[in-house]
């Protein structure tokens, strides 16, 4: 493993990259996936047809066709951008498909009597899946997002095709630099993206646990 630690800074900047990638990816995915998620369960016909439309095209389409399409039609469309945020363009319309199919799933997990007891005190559509049903579907669909976000991060490697200096970009210059030490480098890498996937594991059990904890205390009351 010295190999390892000989190159540790190049090793911690690559997963350095690949974090970041994770939070900003994410972080976007998960608020637009909500909202798409929203257009899945809503009464206006031209909504649920969006979010059909769109879980259906990302949901069907290999991701490295939408890195693809980000980094060579986004040019064509004059927008000039940074590699790393056409990297996150593109992580962020796939995972934000399966998020909403996830936050779907959880809104019809909610029992009906909670959005009208919503509506029978006045709330409108948006105000009550806002405040009374998105609350309870979270708790619900706590493990599917993690799996979204532990899908997320391996998708991430991806991105080192591209040129962009990820863990996985940093393992190929260093396998290519120490062939005598493939199976250390390889290795090395790999337990860096299972101590991320861990992480995020852990977190999603803490919060599920958590959700638990309250609902049995406002059950108790």
């Amino acid at each position: 493993m010295d190999v390892l630690w000989e190159n540790r800074d190049l090793v911690l900047s690559g997963f350095g990259q690949t974090l970041l990638l994770l939070v900003v990816s994410g972080s976007l995915a998960l608020a637009i996936g909500t909202v798409l998620g929203s257009f899945r369960v809503s009464a206006v016909p031209a909504l649920r047809a969006t979010g059909t439309a769109y879980v259906t095209v990302f949901r069907n389409t290999p991701l490295l066709v939408v890195f693809l399409l980000t980094y060579y039609g986004l040019p064509e469309l004059g927008i000039q951008a940074p590699q790393f945020w056409r990297a996150t363009f593109a992580l962020t319309l796939y995972t934000a498909a399966f998020v909403c199919e996830a936050v779907r799933s959880g809104v019809n997990a909610v029992p009906p009597g909670q959005a009208e007891a919503a509506r029978s005190i006045g709330m409108g559509f948006g105000q009550s899946l806002r405040i009374v049903v998105l609350p309870q579907a979270f708790r619900a669909v706590i493990p599917p997002l993690a799996s979204v976000l532990i899908a997320l991060t391996k998708n991430t490697s991806l991105v080192a095709v591209f040129g962009i200096a990820d863990a996985t970009f940093r393992m190929r210059g260093l396998i290519n630099n120490h062939p005598g030490d493939v199976y250390a480098i390889f290795g090395g890498i790999a337990l860096g993206y299972v101590l991320i996937v861990a992480v995020i594991s852990l977190a999603a059990h803490g919060l599920e646990r958590a959700g638990r904890a309250g609902t049995g205390r406002v059950t108790a009351r």
